[in-house]
């Protein structure tokens, strides 16, 4: 059976007809969204490890998934991108049959209590909602729904269903480098299709970006090893501390028998100004300044927090990492804490939520300002920084109004920290190590539409490919490039178990 008719057969089951007649669309349209419920405030200043966002209930729950009207041609699943049908799942929750409407994500996602927390879900699967294009009213709240179904079976172990079991092993082994997002779901699929799987990653921890990158209010950690403990299940094996390209070649990964092997190594180089003074104490990238606190105890953290009393600090950039970073800063402590960014508030690339959140933590948004060089005190640590005020002119390539400098209209604030999050570079290491890779200027891989590289048995998806991107669109990649591979490698059309 195919996809489609897969699909076809669950939307015409009885219990799914009864459903969209029980209660009329009128009244599912003028349903409000359910809110999400959060930690209060005070209390998550204080916790640098409690989640911000509470989940929903199981009555919450449901009654966000009455919202949904089930349409025929669902918009949501086109605008996902690892194409979870959406419909169904919800639906399912709907019914209260939460253990299968996980098993509906289970089928296409790798990681649904990662994306359900930090996917951009309002520009992707929400944003082709029909609530949104055509009714134009809030989306139905599809992250918060997936999050609850991952979130029920963790902490519902006793009604969890086992994950199905692989096909029969093959004999070919397969190497995924990198065990962020894009190597967790190229290695689950091959792993399912009966490949003997291996992941390298060159840090200590699992995780890739999910553990570095995302603080735990965010993100727990508890989350990416419930996650990782299923790829165990399914016999994928981790190596980390193992720099692939240093510690080990691509070479060596080929004549120790891996048929095909998958670069997931993301895109880990900060990008830096290179405005005067940025070289001072006290700067940092925002991907250093993370990582640090990511991995430190409750203990360090206390004692971080002494350090950061009374201190204003600037994170210089508004995506998804600077808003991190400046979430991290209001629970150390900081006086003062600013993003200070070079576009008004509506070009901001953050997610919307996390945005509201910073806010409601008492960010202060300095927009329309661009650093031009920082100063030091007498021990050569930054001690201010001057920004030239910005206005937008015509839109650029990425079709947000491109910020022209507005001349002579120069500031100087006094800060104590400063955490540059402009972006970040391709990992270098592994296209280095292999000077026949095709690369772009920028440092990326080339692939074709297949993930395939200019070496036919290596492929490669995520950040290294894409330049830094979402998690969700990692994914994506990583299950492109395993329904790639292993097409080349078994000269099979159909594919069989998966969905």
């Amino acid at each position: 059976m195919t996809r489609e008719e897969l699909i076809k057969e669950r939307r015409a089951q009885p219990w799914r007809a009864e459903l969209r007649k029980a209660t009329p669309n009128k009244e599912r349209i003028t349903a409000p969204r359910t809110p999400m419920p959060t930690l209060g405030l005070e209390e998550r200043l204080s916790a640098f490890h409690h989640e911000v966002a509470l989940g929903y209930t199981a009555e919450l729950a449901m009654e966000e998934a009455r919202r949904c009207l089930d349409c025929p041609s669902p918009g949501c699943v086109s605008g996902c991108p690892v194409g979870i049908h959406i419909p169904s799942f919800i639906k399912l929750i709907e019914r209260g049959e939460f253990v299968d409407a996980l098993g509906i994500i289970r089928e296409t996602s790798s990681l649904p209590a990662v994306c359900g927390r930090v996917c951009p879900q309002e520009k992707q699967c929400e944003s082709q909602c029909i609530y949104t294009l055509s009714l134009k009213k809030p989306a139905v709240s599809i992250g918060n729904l997936e999050r609850f179904v991952a979130d029920y079976e963790r902490l519902h172990p006793e009604e969890a269903k086992p994950l199905a079991p692989p096909m029969p092993p093959n004999g070919l082994r397969v190497a995924a480098i990198g065990s962020g997002p894009a190597g967790i779901s190229f290695a689950t699929d091959m792993a399912k299709w009966g490949y003997e799987v291996t992941v390298y990653e060159a840090a200590e921890e699992l995780g890739g970006v999910l553990r570095y990158g995302i603080p735990e209010f965010v993100l727990p950690n508890s989350i990416i090893e419930h996650e990782l403990a299923k790829l165990r299940q399914l016999g994928v094996h981790f190596v980390p501390s193992t720099y692939v390209g240093e510690d080990i070649t691509v070479q060596q990964l080929q004549e120790e028998g891996f048929a095909g092997i998958f670069v997931g190594t993301g895109a880990g180089v900060p990008n830096f100004m290179h405005v005067p003074g940025e070289d001072l104490k006290g700067i940092h990238s925002a991907s250093d300044y993370l990582a640090r606190l990511n991995m430190m105890s409750p203990e360090e953290i206390d004692e971080e927090k002494l350090r950061y009393a009374g201190k204003r600090v600037a994170i210089i950039g508004a995506g998804n990492t600077a808003i991190d970073a400046v979430r991290s800063a209001l629970r150390l402590g900081a006086a003062e804490v600013m993003i200070v960014y070079r576009r008004s508030r509506e070009e901001m690339p953050a997610r919307a939520e996390e945005l509201h959140h910073a806010e409601e933590e008492g960010t202060r948004f300095l927009t329309l300002h661009n650093p031009i060089a920082y100063l030091a005190d007498a021990s050569g640590h930054v001690r201010s920084m001057r920004l030239q005020q910005m206005q937008l002119g015509e839109p650029d390539a990425s079709g947000r109004r491109s910020p022209q400098p507005i001349e002579g209209a120069i500031v100087e604030l006094e800060v104590d920290e400063v955490i540059v999050s402009i972006g970040y570079s391709a990992s270098p290491l592994v296209p280095q190590s292999l000077p026949e890779l095709s690369v772009s200027r920028s440092g990326t891989i080339v692939v074709d539409e297949e993930q395939r590289s200019s070496i036919p048995t290596i492929y490669a998806g995520g950040d290294i490919v894409r330049g830094p991107a979402t998690v969700i669109l990692a994914m994506g990649d990583g299950r492109r490039a395993a329904t790639s591979m292993h097409r080349s490698l078994t000269g099979r059309t159909e594919l069989g178990a998966l969905v």
